[in-house]
């Protein structure tokens, strides 16, 4: 019996934005959970919280009227629920299979907010592999999970071969890579309280930008490059990074190395040879102003100056956070086209579309009082109402 189809639709726009921002605030603790999950331990307290975090998504979910993405989560919620009751071990594998489906659901209400169409996301084909999961034995499911992410990054069905409980196949190594890429960048995070967040919120921005150009960049190489782009900066004193001023030319001189770091590493993996250079040239101008190499307008890859564009609204949006979200987003837009001639005129162009739907969004959704009045549960429910994030995450 072919599964029913659930059409994304927004109900009410307002609840709609509400359960955008949760997801946007329980995919990171979800991601936490998993990476911490990877030391093997099975730890019963880290599972009953990640099972807590699915059930709340999935109860905002039918709160929010957001139906469509409730068959996801039930599944994943199931499979959690049997691991706290002993009926299947936490595998690896099955917290490759949580991070995809979350990552996929953010995109999916990218799409919808947006209008875009959701034919690249592949939703239907993964909620086909996803639901026959519920009902896998403990030594059936290491092996369909592993077949579930490598259909889903690209890999033949035919081309998988399973390598026991704790790993998914060779075709999936991409996807194990982003999530490495992705541990990396949250370690950054935890270094400065200022920085939280930062990661999925440039990931968010960057994917919402390359959907609206004419020829997108590769997705897992403009993710890679955004999580990797200033791992470098570990290496650095924190005083140096975090520094207030202006720099010195030796601080000029030890900040230019980091980028080199980050994309020495990205060229020595197979496969990621489009994001190292993303990441070498990210601080790169096209007037020849940038470091480490001087480059200009024709020698710059179009990943680096997209990447430049998100880094530096990050930067800049650090820098006023204290006035606002929304006047902060303006400050930022605003000193970035005042300093067009750094950018690429064509990126800035659709970064500019991006930031003033997220605006216009923001002004729109900014209503307490029909909010209060058309949802008054709301008041209690401190899962639904967070602070508004204005990037939902996803790869």
């Amino acid at each position: 019996m072919a599964t029913p189809q659930l059409m994304p639709e927004i109900i009410d726009p307002i609840s709609f934005q509400d359960f955008r921002d949760a997801l946007s605030d329980y995919a990171p603790q979800l991601e936490q959970l998993v990476c911490q999950l990877e030391d093997g331990s099975g730890n019963e307290e880290k599972i009953a919280q990640l099972f807590r975090i699915l059930h709340s998504v999935k109860g905002d979910a039918s709160l929010c009227q957001v139906h469509f993405v409730e068959p996801y989560v039930h599944v994943l919620e199931h499979l959690l629920d049997r691991v706290r009751h002993k009926e299947l071990p936490y595998l690896d594998v099955l917290g490759d299979v949580l991070l995809l489906v979350m990552d996929r659901l953010v995109l999916m209400l990218d799409a919808v907010a947006q209008d875009w169409p959701l034919d690249d996301l592949r939703m239907d084909a993964l909620r086909m592999r996803l639901e026959p999961l519920l009902d896998k034995s403990a030594d059936e499911l290491p092996q369909a999970c592993a077949r579930l992410v490598a259909s889903m990054m690209g890999q033949a069905p035919s081309s998988f071969q399973a390598t026991g409980e704790h790993g998914a196949s060779h075709g999936g190594h991409r996807f194990a890579d982003l999530q490495f890429f992705r541990s990396l960048a949250v370690q950054l995070e935890q270094r400065v309280p200022a920085y939280a967040g930062r990661t999925e919120r440039n990931l968010a921005l960057a994917l919402e930008t390359n959907r609206l150009a004419e020829q997108p960049l590769p997705m897992e190489q403009l993710a890679a490059a955004i999580y990797m782009h200033d791992i470098g900066m570990m290496l650095l004193p924190e005083s140096l990074w975090l520094k207030a001023g202006r720099l010195s030319e030796e601080d000029r001189r030890a900040l230019s190395a980091h980028p080199g770091w980050a994309s020495g590493l990205l060229e020595r993996m197979p496969g990621w040879e489009e994001a190292a250079v993303m990441v070498a040239q990210h601080h790169e101008r096209p007037d020849g102003s940038g470091y480490p190499d001087g480059l200009t307008d024709g020698a710059i890859c179009s990943g680096a100056s997209l990447l430049a564009l998100v880094d530096a609204f990050e930067s800049v949006m650090l820098k006023h956070a204290q006035q606002g979200q929304r006047r902060s987003m303006l400050r930022a837009v605003a000193e970035l086209n005042a300093s067009e001639r750094q950018f690429d005129p064509y990126w800035l162009q659709l970064f500019n579309q991006v930031v003033r739907t997220r605006l216009e969004l923001a002004m729109w959704s900014a209503a307490p009082s029909r909010a209060a009045q058309r949802a008054p549960w709301r008041a209690n429910q401190s899962s639904i109402l967070r602070q508004p994030s204005w990037a939902s995450r996803g790869w």
